[in-house]
């Protein structure tokens, strides 16, 4: 009987010591003081742009202006920055390559003062590469 209960005691005290260590882990990581954001620094639009999610859009070009580098696209228009990549049958291309009633693809952000910036833009439909790339991330 003595036996039994020194084998049981070892066996616990064994389970106690491997969980120990997750234990303290646990202990350490939800009793850390939180971290003070510095009220100093401001984030730039920039910044705030590049985290941000970007939202799919696609339709067909209802008007494109190059002066306000503008495009518009159903009841929406879009924004076109200096980082919007704009590709046109799988090549790249610039604004001025669409033209009214094409199809377009792309993606943008939706900035604080409501402006819609578009991150990409694609005239056309999707390039064999792109189908392709599709073809292979579906599920069966």
């Amino acid at each position: 009987m003595k036996k039994f209960i020194l084998s049981g005691l070892a066996g616990l005290l064994a389970m106690a010591i491997a969980g120990a260590p997750a234990a303290l882990h646990a202990q350490a990581s939800t009793n850390a003081a939180p971290v003070e954001k510095k009220a100093d620094k401001k984030p730039t639009a920039e910044k705030k742009t590049n985290t941000q999610k970007s939202l799919p859009f696609r339709g067909k070009v209802k008007a494109i202006d190059n002066n306000a580098k503008t495009l518009s696209v159903g009841n929406e228009t879009f924004q076109i920055t200096s980082e919007t990549k704009i590709t046109k049958l799988g090549k790249p291309a610039t604004l001025s390559d669409g033209a009214e009633g094409d199809q377009v693809a792309g993606s943008y952000h939706k900035e604080a003062d409501g402006k819609l910036n578009a991150t990409m833009v694609r005239f056309g439909p999707k390039s064999p590469a792109d189908v392709s790339t599709d073809e292979k991330t579906k599920k069966p």
